[in-house]
């Protein structure tokens, strides 16, 4: 999955995959993991967030969406 640069200090890149909504997140200690069922919305509101961080933290990681390490 092809993921942007972000500034933050926690996460380094983020991709979407609408069709399936997958969320991919690299971090900054380079692990890279996949979050399932994550609507567009939240994908756009993380990309939109003045605090990547806060936003993953609050809505994704804290979100309840099954998620797997991918590398």
């Amino acid at each position: 999955m092809e993921r942007v640069s972000v500034s933050s200090s926690h996460l380094l890149s983020v991709g979407y995959d609408p069709k399936t909504q997958t969320l991919e997140v690299q971090f900054t200690d380079r692990s890279i993991y996949q979050y399932f069922g994550v609507p567009q919305s939240i994908y756009n509101g993380l990309m939109g967030a003045s605090s990547h961080g806060s936003y993953f933290d609050a809505h994704i990681k804290k979100g309840g969406y099954s998620y797997r390490r991918v590398g």
